[in-house]
């Protein structure tokens, strides 16, 4: 087999079992029976009653030995549970106590059990809820360790020639459906027959070629019944195999492999799970010897440049003005603040169960029966409208003359900039706080409009910046007078009305104004522009404070009022994102900066369509969305995603590798070769990252041997002060083909506040790396790179090791190497392979310069959450939603342990933004990153063989931990959250434990931590 890492068997090599029934104690619905949780499907699953001792079993038909079981859980999954065996059904045997489980996939290998039953006998629960599983399977014999690389096959006798195709001497299977079903039949040139197995998920079906053969190709073609899960496998003797190729997507129909560099006598397809009730079916199995039509030659490659030190750094070129301005004064002090909107589907407050004051309505947020908090879903504030990018974005601008001199009574004029014809007003102003039944919206004032006759408005041309459209602030008929502070119903210490009025007075500096902004077209006027979609939109809701401009905020009593959030909080400077109050989690990383231009919204738009486009089809991955035809076909033929966000799931991490056998093409693994010098080139099959899918011409998937997947878990167990054990696991990974000589699995970093970053002054950064170590040892060391389109030697910036010195080249390099798709920075899939000769290989069909400009600025745009760690005024009886149940006190006092841990030593805790960056939103800002930017020794447990300039194996960059309490609502049900540059650690207490090297000593500090202080420090961590 060529240069291959393959996994031998022993004679009893790993099967799946197939209960014959399964049963659970109890079910929380009919349909949420145990049997969902083994019909391999995964939108299914047992859920059972909401007790401790609940239980599932499965009934084999008959005593089997089992030796490993993986259970994949919804999020209400069990934290202590056993697994137990039986031959009766009644006198049980515990093979596996697990006593603190994590939830997700749950791969648990070397059990020594024998029994016509399984049993999962829950202990504790991890939720209110009962256990809920989406899947269970047990398996039965040895899994096949990672051995060396045998020695390679010989190649195609001629390389330059197509495969041939063979025919294997005979074909064998497992038990068959019926004697006229045999294996024979896939090997007998006839589409018509068929081999089908016994409906067992364990059945397989071997071809035997007589002797050891070369084979380069295989293609499958599947009746209906078809494998979900299965292994190739290859044997010289039909009795010790290794695995060739691991299938966990199958899809049916006709499934083709490429580049097998098979030399063995024997293949075997293994079945894992079927997608059907029935077993597996196959047509036909065809097999071609290697050539230049199915196996890859090996490419020419050179090593990625770094310069030897930053001794000839240039800083990045500063904007002497921004693209477009936010906010600036006229002579005579009038404030003008201009900010950008977009379309949206419903309010700030609104979320998935109606909530009110206790005897004002109803309150749907506590289950009267039980007083558990209930939740019923989201809201729909922070998503995406269909056709978001298009005609659905606006500006809105206030002049304020509240510091102007001799000016005693204020008034703001608000004037809005669209894309089409709009209905007038749309404005609404001041919360009303003062009503019990504003809750989810509600204000008191919809300002006054100059011409309240016209009701219909005409688009008005964006104004230049720093200059107003009409000297007086009067854009015409449809701009809006907001006048004085209404009037007002009086209220309570508790919010509720206590029978007085307050009357309305002229405004002042510092008064807080609720804005809510919305869009009303009709369809003729959307037509006129081609655009059939909705007419009527609401917008975010922000709080403008007189005087001063826009403030990220937060709700407090009475009823969420909003009010700006404490400075300290605002981790992403003046743009930092509100407080969410819908339970919009999962988008809580897809929001723009708070303060975001008016234009500049469209651009993070448009932006935003390009990361959620599939590069091959063209298509949006949120449906309602115009197919975007640019991008159609600018993929080559072997990638690991077709999409940004394939990877970066709703703009955060990757899901972690959580399971054995994974495929781990929603990450990325970054390998290289040694070279004649020693130096690291890329490697001469996969370039610089693997890419693990493949399509053909007319788009159906193939199967290159590319893949890299979870092998093994390496484990151990670390023992805290109080007593505490934790496991800490990482992954260890197993490829298709050739293992090179380094490699390094690198999870998807989140997309938040990198415009911040990259605003940062270069000195800032190297003036930390310049600083001696200090007492625990910690100094930071900056990297450099060239950039790729200038030379020019730039401080790396971006990338688990710094890597990158801007988001542009950032971009690129995700689109090259993740997704295969070329740009004017790397005009070339050969630029992967052959950095030397990129500029020399010619271009080839990418994505063109706007495109990559338009992913960029959306990526600069981008906000930071607000660190959550005040609490919110929900009103008494009314349960908060999970993310905002904070305990202040406890969020401060790990904030100090933070800090007197040296902590952030290197997560340094502020940072201040230049004043150059092309986006005003950017400029200036103080921001709280919690990282320095800079390159650390973290310790031999950390490290890996994959060099980037200055940064060696042992050296990472400081990831920024704003945002990492929102990771798993970000991640949601897409995936299990990981932590570390390769997702291993499956908590925050883990990631901790992971740490060494410079960070030995604030890590034993952590270890010594009492429960309580350990608590305190998470609480604070998840706040941020």
């Amino acid at each position: 087999m060529s240069g291959t890492s393959r996994m031998v068997a022993q004679a009893a090599a790993e099967t799946a079992l197939t209960p014959v029934a399964a049963s659970a104690s109890s079910a929380e619905r009919p349909d949420l029976g145990g049997a969902a949780a083994t019909d391999h499907d995964d939108k299914t699953r047992w859920s059972s009653g909401f007790n401790d001792g609940e239980s599932l079993t499965l009934d084999f038909g008959k005593s089997e030995l089992i030796s490993r079981v993986r259970i994949d859980w919804e999020n209400a999954h069990a934290s202590a549970y056993l697994l137990q065996v039986s031959d009766d059904n009644a006198n049980w045997t515990t093979i596996k106590t697990v006593s603190d489980s994590q939830g997700g996939t749950e791969d648990i290998t070397g059990l020594n059990g024998k029994g016509r039953y399984l049993r999962m006998q829950g202990v504790k629960r991890s939720s209110q809820y009962g256990y809920s599983m989406f899947e269970i399977q047990a398996f039965s014999g040895a899994p096949v360790p990672t051995t060396p690389t045998p020695p390679p096959a010989p190649g195609p006798a001629d390389p330059g020639q197509p495969g041939v195709a063979i025919k294997p001497v005979a074909a064998n299977s497992s038990p068959v459906e019926n004697q006229g079903m045999s294996a024979a039949m896939t090997i007998d040139g006839k589409a018509a027959t068929r081999w089908a197995s016994k409906a067992e998920d364990g059945a397989w079906i071997e071809f035997d070629f007589g002797v050891k053969t070369q084979v380069g190709y295989m293609k499958l073609q599947w009746e209906n019944a078809y494998g979900k899960q299965y292994e190739l496998r290859v044997s010289d003797d039909g009795q010790n195999w290794t695995a060739l190729r691991s299938v966990s997507n199958g899809r049916g129909g006709v499934e083709e492999f490429f580049n097998l560099g098979v030399n063995a006598r024997f293949i075997r397809l293994q079945g894992v799970a079927r997608a059907t009730q029935y077993g597996y079916s196959l047509f036909e199995a065809e097999f071609k010897s290697p050539g230049s039509d199915n196996t890859v030659p090996p490419a020419l490659t050179s090593a990625h440049p770094f310069p030897a030190n930053g001794s000839a750094m240039s800083p990045l070129p500063a904007a002497a003005e921004p693209l477009e301005t936010l906010q600036f004064s006229l002579p005579d002090g009038t404030l003008v603040t201009r900010f950008g909107a977009r379309g949206l589907a419903r309010h700030g407050r609104e979320r998935g169960e109606e909530w009110n004051e206790i005897g004002e309505g109803p309150n749907e947020t506590v289950d009267p029966a039980t007083g558990l908090a209930v939740n019923k879903g989201p809201g729909n504030y922070l998503t995406f409208v269909p056709q978001y990018f298009k005609n659905r974005t606006w500006g809105v601008e206030i002049i304020d003359n509240s510091r102007v001199a001799g000016v005693t009574k204020p008034q703001l004029i608000v004037n809005q900039y669209t894309q089409t014809d709009f209905l007038s007003g749309g404005i609404a102003f001041f919360r009303a706080f003062d009503r019990p039944g504003v809750t989810g919206y509600g204000w008191m004032n919809p300002g006054e409009l100059v011409d309240r006759s016209v009701a219909q408005c005409a688009p008005i041309a964006y104004p230049a910046n720093g200059k107003l459209t009409n000297a007086n602030g009067i854009n015409g008929a449809c701009t809006l007078l907001v006048k004085g502070y209404p009037g007002h119903g009086g209220i309570d210490a508790n919010g509720m009305p206590n029978g007085k009025s307050v009357p309305g007075r002229a405004l002042v500096a510092g008064d807080i104004i609720e804005v809510s902004p919305s869009f009303f077209s009709t369809k003729e006027a959307m037509a006129a522009k081609g655009d059939s979609g909705g007419i009527r939109y609401y917008s975010y809701e922000w709080v403008y404070v007189v005087g001063s401009g826009l403030k990220p905020w937060y709700g407090v009593q009475p009823r969420l009022n909003s009010v700006p959030l404490p400075e300290e909080t605002l981790s992403g400077g003046q743009g930092s994102i509100s407080y969410n109050y819908t339970d919009n989690g999962l988008f809580m990383f897809q929001q723009p900066h708070n303060n975001v231009g008016m234009q500049n919204m469209q651009r993070f738009v448009e932006g935003r369509r390009l990361v959620h486009t599939n590069f091959l089809s063209g298509e949006h991955n949120e449906g309602g969305n115009d197919r975007y035809l640019p991008a159609v076909g600018l993929q080559g033929q072997r990638y690991n995603q077709s999409a940004c966000i394939a990877c970066h799931v709703n703009n955060g991490r990757s899901p972690a590798p959580a399971a054995l056998g994974q495929r781990l093409d929603s990450m990325s693994v970054r390998v290289a070769s040694s070279g004649a010098n020693g130096q690291q080139v890329p490697h001469p099959l996969y370039g610089t990252a693997v890419q693990m899918n493949a399509v053909s011409p007319t788009g159906s998937a193939q199967n290159w041997g590319m893949g890299a997947r979870v092998a093994s878990f390496e484990t151990r167990s670390v023992k805290l002060a109080d007593g505490t054990t934790v496991e800490l696991r990482k992954p260890a990974l197993a490829f298709e083909g050739p293992v090179p000589d380094a490699f390094s699995l690198r999870a998807a970093q989140p997309m938040i506040g990198t415009g911040l970053l990259e605003a940062i002054p270069e000195a800032d950064i190297l003036a930390r790396a310049a600083q001696p170590a200090d007492a625990d040892g910690v100094k930071g060391t900056a990297n450099f790179v060239f950039d790729p389109e200038s030379g020019a030697v730039r401080l790396g910036r971006f990338g688990w090791k710094a890597s990158k010195a801007t988001l542009r080249h950032q971009s690129a390099d995700a689109l090259l190497l993740d997704m295969s798709v070329t740009s004017p920075v790397h005009p070339n899939r050969g630029c992967a392979f052959d950095p030397a000769g990129c500029a020399t290989k010619g271009a080839q069909k990418g994505i063109i310069e706007s495109d990559l400009k338009s992913i960029t600025q959306y990526l600069a745009l981008v906000g930071v959450p607000a660190q959550r760690s005040v609490s919110s005024g929900f009103p008494k009886g009314v349960a908060p939603i999970d993310e905002h149940r904070v305990d202040a006190q406890l969020v401060s006092a790990g904030g100090k342990l933070f800090t007197g841990m040296r902590c952030a030593a290197c997560h340094t805790v502020q940072m201040k933004t230049g004043a150059g960056h092309l986006f005003a939103e950017l400029r200036n800002q103080t921001i709280r990153p919690y990282t320095d930017m800079l390159l650390h020794d973290m310790g031999a447990g950390l490290a890996d063989k994959f060099a980037e300039g200055q940064a060696k194996g042992n050296m990472w960059r400081t990831a920024p931990l704003w945002g990492i309490g929102y990771t798993d609502l970000v991640m949601g049900k897409e995936g299990k959250v990981g932590y570390l540059h390769d997702g291993r650690a499956r908590n925050l207490t883990e990631a901790i434990l992971w740490h060494g090297g410079e960070a030995d000593k604030s890590r034993q500090r952590f270890e010594a931590l009492s429960a309580q202080d350990r608590e305190a420090l998470l609480a604070f961590l998840k706040s941020l």
